[in-house]
């Protein structure tokens, strides 16, 4: 069955509601990413491709999580959420294998125990944003972190479907990422569950001179060139985009983006563009896409 939605969504983790009641300035995000998660639990999805460029990354390689689970917890001004979820091994396996057919680099990344089935990888903030949205807002334990998996505190019904978490390298072409979302889609394709696909980003971060990085001129250039491409239904045109306007900009959603942009060459989607805003010092973008016809 084709991917039946994906998304592009950002990973700033104030716009959880249980961690923010502002959102740091972020509530027309929120709004939109309250959209974009019903529209996911609405599909009844089988399992979730994510891909965020913030877990465990392998230098010269994407990163798929070779693990039984992913939990976490996330922590801001005092408040914490805790999220502990399947992953799907079998699908992260085909999609392993067949990337490596095309010749790919692929690193399959395992944490804790030798058996996949009993390791818990650390889930970080952006797979949890996003996944909290689109189902896993109740896939909490009482159990803390990565051992919940194993010492107990699992929840006690599943809720969201399991994942498959990827991880860009930015030290191999750009056209590998865009190849490997091409290989996600495939896999999808040949298997007979329905399968949603999101690419976790968070784009500018040098909107603000008191923020972590400062600021440049090309952050809101680049914001705009992003939210273009988006909104014509053409983010693979991004993969021209330079090295220094990339640097200066200091954008972490390209990757996972192209990849999504390769699994849309195999499943033609359409776009609705949700929102664009940069609250604090950082870019944020919400969109859904659904299958043409």
């Amino acid at each position: 069955m084709p991917i039946v939605i994906g998304a592009v969504a950002p990973h700033g983790f104030p716009i959880i509601p249980e961690l923010s009641d502002d959102a740091e300035g972020g509530l027309a995000t929120r709004e939109a990413m309250l959209t974009m998660g019903r529209r996911f639990k609405e599909a009844e999805l089988d399992a979730i491709f994510v891909t965020g460029p913030h877990g465990i990354r392998v230098n010269g390689a994407i990163s798929l999580a070779d693990c039984g689970r992913a939990a976490g917890t996330l922590n801001f001004e005092g408040r914490s959420i805790e999220m502990n979820f399947p992953l799907d091994l079998e699908l992260t396996n085909t999609i392993a294998e067949r990337a490596r057919e095309r010749g790919i680099p692929v690193a399959s990344v395992g944490y804790g125990g030798s058996n996949p089935r009993q390791s818990v990888l650390p889930a970080d903030w952006g797979i949890m944003t996003p996944l909290w949205f689109a189902g896993h807002d109740t896939s909490v334990t009482g159990g803390g972190y990565v051992l919940a998996g194993l010492l107990g505190g699992l929840p006690e019904t599943e809720t969201g479907a399991p994942a498959v978490i990827a991880n860009p390298s930015r030290m191999i072409p750009k056209q590998a990422n865009v190849e490997f979302g091409r290989v996600v889609a495939e896999v999808a394709q040949a298997d007979s569950r329905r399968i949603g696909f999101i690419a976790s980003c968070d784009w500018a971060h040098r909107h603000d001179p008191n923020g972590p990085n400062g600021f440049h001129p090309d952050a809101k250039r680049m914001d705009d060139m992003v939210v273009q491409a988006i909104k014509d239904n053409q983010p693979a045109r991004l993969i021209d985009l330079d090295d220094e306007f990339i640097s200066n900009a200091a954008i972490d959603g390209l990757w996972q983006l192209l990849m999504l942009a390769g699994a849309m060459e195999v499943v033609p989607m359409e776009v609705d563009f949700l929102s664009y805003e940069a609250p604090t010092y950082y870019g944020m973008i919400v969109a859904t896409y659904a299958p043409r016809g």
